[in-house]
């Protein structure tokens, strides 16, 4: 049984790196590019690194590549439906090519691939939990240049770079979320000032003020929320 092959410092540093960015909470977008960036920089022998990600309906889309070279080369695969990302995504397993001239599972996007100067690629889906986040993958200009080494390291890093993606986009949802709470309490602080200020000048109750705002505002036509701001924001002004 062969050793398991140790972790190099570089990818150490690549993973510091990455867990820097979510500290720092970067946008999805940033963090896709700077992981195709790492991945260049981690996997030996790689020339190009792209990652797709797959919408709830299908769609495929390169989310992050390092060159045009590489968007073409799965462009040609989200054409043909056909390709190592492709499977690699469906199988959720890492799918190598070590030479596109003689490659026959994909003929039609191998012949091409190679057209556009690439002899060999490595893909491999980006999975946390039970979620498959994307692919990532790494192509080379030379054949066989993508060995056990290069696949051992993607596999490393691509755990860490799912992690890093699915953190990133919660973060990114509870940062939306969080707004809308902001919104919502806002709204809600507003209606409580301009029934205060209808209570006080007008007599009412609270059901009385809350009933005074719903007919101003269907009077105006407009939203509660915009009468009851133009009710602070005026009895403001009155009071400078």
């Amino acid at each position: 049984m062969s050793e398991p092959m140790a972790v190099p410092s570089e990818l150490v540093a690549v993973f510091a790196r990455m867990n820097g960015l979510l500290i720092s909470s970067e946008t999805v977008d940033t963090a896709l590019r700077l992981v195709t960036v790492l991945a260049l920089e981690a996997v030996p022998g790689a020339s190009g690194v792209g990652i797709t990600l797959v919408d709830r309906d299908g769609t495929r889309q390169t989310a992050a590549a390092t060159g045009p070279d590489v968007e073409r080369a799965d462009e040609l695969q989200y054409d043909l439906d056909e390709g190592p990302c492709l499977a690699a995504y469906r199988s959720r397993t890492m799918v190598r090519v070590d030479d596109t001239a003689t490659d026959r599972r994909w003929p039609r996007w191998a012949a091409r691939a190679q057209d556009i100067g690439f002899g060999s690629a490595l893909s491999t889906p980006l999975v946390a939990g039970d979620v498959v986040v994307g692919v990532i993958k790494v192509y080379a200009a030379e054949p066989g240049a993508l060995g056990d080494r290069a696949a051992y390291l993607l596999g490393l890093f691509s755990v860490q770079a799912a992690l890093l993606l699915a953190n990133v986009q919660a973060y990114d949802a509870s940062e939306r979320l969080s707004e809308g709470l902001k919104d919502a309490l806002r709204a809600r602080e507003l209606g409580a000032l301009a029934r205060g200020i209808l209570m006080s000048s007008r007599g009412l109750d609270e059901a009385g003020a809350f009933a005074e705002l719903v007919s101003m505002a269907n009077q105006e036509h407009r939203p509660v929320e915009s009468v009851a701001r133009a009710l602070v924001e005026s009895t403001a002004r009155r009071e400078r």
